[in-house]
């Protein structure tokens, strides 16, 4: 399996419900490292998985989003806990509608698949595999 990997970052502020999540149950920010890793069995006709420009445009356009909102105020996530593996799942569909819609132009309908990565530091992440 082949695959490329395009990179970018997300701020957020978001809180949990759960007494597992500790002080983290009160308002509080994050800032991800996201990972976009494509993946496909033989290269397209040009020799690449997928245009990492437009790999790269369209994970910065999926974040952007995202990028300075409080989660908690955003009706598309009203009564979850935004987790990282959450977060991972929803960047990964929001990636895969844009490859359904041809963003990503017309030779990555062979892609066979995304994972989505979501550094929360140096030795925490969490990551978000699905087929297309």
């Amino acid at each position: 399996m082949f695959a490329i990997t395009v990179r970018d970052h997300v701020m957020i502020a978001h809180s949990f419900r759960g007494e597992v999540f500790g002080p983290a149950q009160h308002l509080h920010g994050a800032t991800f490292v996201v990972d976009a890793t494509f993946r496909r069995a033989d290269l397209d006709p040009d020799g690449i998985v997928v245009d990492i420009g437009l790999a790269t445009r369209e994970l910065g356009e999926v974040l952007g989003a995202l990028n300075y909102r409080n989660l908690d105020e955003e009706p598309d996530f009203a009564g979850v806990n935004t987790s990282t593996e959450f977060l991972a799942k929803v960047i990964a569909d929001r990636l895969a509608d844009r490859v359904g819609a041809g963003a990503l132009g017309a030779n990555a309908a062979g892609l066979a698949g995304i994972t989505v990565t979501l550094h929360e530091s140096h030795v925490a992440w969490a990551s978000y595999e699905r087929e297309l």
